[in-house]
C-alpha cells in the first residue's frame, strides 16, 4: 500500500491459475503475499484448452491482481510454474516474464510489475479462444464477483 516500500516488493500481476480463488493461489501465493489488490493491464487474453489462460501483447484491458511479496524467492517459484527460464530461447518457454504499467480498474496507475506473456503464435497453437471481457476463471469467478 505504501509507495516507499514498493521498491523492496516483488510486484507480479496475475490474471489465471494464480488469482485469489483459482487453482494455484493457495499455493504458491496464500502465505507469501502481503498485499492483493484488483488491477488491469493491456493486452489480450485467450483461454487455452488445457485449463488455464494466455495473455498476449495487446491492447486490450486484462484483468487480474497485483500481487505483492517481500520475498524474492516468489519469483523462482513462479518462473517454475509457468516453465520460463531466462537463459534459454524466449521461444522455447512456455511463458515469458516482462514488466508492465499496471493499473487500478479505475485507470489510475499502480506501477510495474512482472507479468507472464505467452507468444500469440503459441496461443494460436494451443486454438486459444479470446477473451473480449479481458477475464479468465478456471473456477466460475465472474468480474462483476469481486
Amino acid at each position: 500500500m505504501t509507495n516507499d516500500k514498493s521498491s523492496e516488493e516483488l510486484r507480479v500481476f496475475v490474471y489465471g491459475t494464480l488469482k485469489p480463488g483459482e487453482a494455484n493461489y493457495q499455493k504458491y501465493c496464500a502465505a507469501k503475499a502481503i498485499n492483493t489488490k484488483r488491477a488491469v493491464v493491456l493486452g489480450k487474453l485467450f483461454a487455452l484448452p488445457m485449463g488455464y489462460p494466455g495473455m498476449t501483447s495487446g491492447q486490450n484491458q486484462v484483468h487480474g491482481y497485483l500481487l505483492s511479496f517481500t520475498d524474492p524467492q516468489v519469483l523462482q517459484a513462479l518462473d517454475y510454474l509457468e516453465d520460463y527460464q531466462p537463459d534459454r530461447p524466449t521461444s522455447d518457454n512456455l511463458y515469458n516474464r516482462q514488466r508492465v504499467e499496471v493499473y487500478t480498474p479505475q485507470g489510475e496507475i499502480l506501477g510495474w510489475a512482472w507479468v507472464y506473456v505467452m507468444s500469440l503464435e503459441l496461443v494460436h497453437q494451443f486454438n486459444g479462444t479470446f477473451l473480449a471481457d479481458g477475464w479468465w476463471s478456471g473456477c466460475g469467478l465472474a468480474l462483476t464477483e469481486f
